[in-house]
């Protein structure tokens, strides 16, 4: 094995897309801490020069390949970003141009990050570590989502009336049908996504109602190509009017620093499907003593991707306030700006970038990354 030697990092640099608020959003946390700006990266020219080179003492973020049409393009082979297919060739591509990325000290493991973006894999890793997840037949991947049938097939079997199924490797709800079965004829699915003409698959702003089944099947069957992920439906808890509710909590460094509620009306709470952000202390005060351990399952989450400084995780709260599942974990899920730490959780005050600004040096120092050599075509 390659002996690595420490050097203590002076500098930051993130591949990104340099004109996203991502990685503006960033940079202002790495000025704002007194440190030069970093080094920009984009995701554009490490697909078109097949890999980028770090110095040692350069501490590395990897931060979202999403919202630049060039680069969307070059992964996932489609020129219109409203389309969802393309899934397992964008998945395939990000990991292979990961893995050209060589030297510095790493925030981002590339073998994780290839377990966080396989909705698949990722249940497979929480369940074998005792993270509460929703039941799902085809966690690990090794059962085969060849199109309708077999989500009809694997709902009876596992005795699931109400299922999600999700593309496994779609982010932001893309291509999610939200399946509700109960009695002989009677069915319900909702999706954001629409057929176009000539059946192509687009992702939309609002989500619809699908009551016929061959509809639904004959959209199950164009998303079955690119791997499909079956969970089972959990009951998720309501707060303010009734409406349905979950979480997104940032965990850095191995520790819950920031939260916030989403809830809706429909079985999606994404903020850009009409879901809307909830009161965090009215689900603070609704958990009660049960608030803690919901922020430890996150961090047990968390901890099953040592070698990545941040992510977050998707929590659903159970009727009641007191049971709580792992819905997915996030590698690029940190986009909340303007949201300031937890109490108690060291980022009181800070945003979600300042807090990894802050908590970077110790967490690489400590060797929670894996060192990665230059790389060698």
């Amino acid at each position: 094995m390659t002996e690595h030697r420490w050097h203590a990092p002076r500098r930051w640099a993130v591949v990104g897309n340099p004109e996203n608020r991502r990685v503006g959003l960033f940079a202002r946390a790495v000025r704002d801490a007194g440190l030069p700006a970093p080094r920009v990266v984009p995701w554009a020219a490490v697909l078109r020069d097949g890999g980028a080179e770090f110095a040692a003492d350069e501490l590395v973020r990897l931060d979202s390949p999403g919202e630049n049409a060039e680069v969307d393009r070059a992964l996932r082979g489609l020129d219109d970003p409203t389309r969802v297919e393309g899934g397992a060739r964008w998945y395939a591509r990000f990991t292979a141009a990961v893995a050209t990325l060589g030297g510095g000290v790493r925030l981002d493991d590339p073998d994780e990050l290839a377990v966080l973006f396989d909705k698949r894999l990722c249940h497979r890793a929480l369940d074998r570590a005792g993270v509460p997840v929703p039941q799902s037949p085809t966690s690990g991947g090794g059962t085969p989502v060849r199109g309708w049938d077999d989500v009809r097939a694997l709902m009876e079997a596992h005795g699931m009336p109400r299922a999600f199924v999700k593309p496994a490797h779609g982010s932001s709800a893309s291509g999610v049908v939200a399946v509700e079965t109960a009695g002989r004829g009677r069915f319900r699915a909702t999706t954001s996504v629409e057929t176009a003409q000539d059946g192509s698959l687009h992702n939309s702003l609002r989500l619809r109602r699908i009551t016929a089944e061959r509809e639904a099947a004959a959209l199950v069957d164009a998303l079955a190509p690119d791997g499909l992920h079956l969970e089972r439906w959990w009951p998720k808890a309501s707060l303010g009017g009734g409406a349905a509710a979950d979480l997104r909590v940032v965990v850095v460094a191995g520790r819950a620093t920031h939260a916030v509620v989403r809830t809706s009306r429909s079985p999606m709470t994404n903020l850009h499907l009409g879901g809307r952000r909830g009161d965090l202390a009215a689900a603070v005060e609704a958990a009660g003593p049960h608030w803690a351990e919901a922020l430890r399952i996150c961090e047990r989450a968390a901890a099953c991707f040592p070698g990545t400084l941040c992510v977050g995780v998707d929590l659903l709260p159970a009727v009641g306030w007191r049971r709580f599942a792992v819905a997915e974990v996030n590698a690029f899920g940190d986009l909340l700006p303007g949201l300031t730490g937890l109490p108690g959780s060291g980022a009181e005050g800070a945003d979600t970038y300042a807090a990894q600004v802050a908590a970077a040096p110790a967490y690489a120092r400590h060797g929670h990354h894996r060192p990665h050599p230059g790389h060698h075509p």
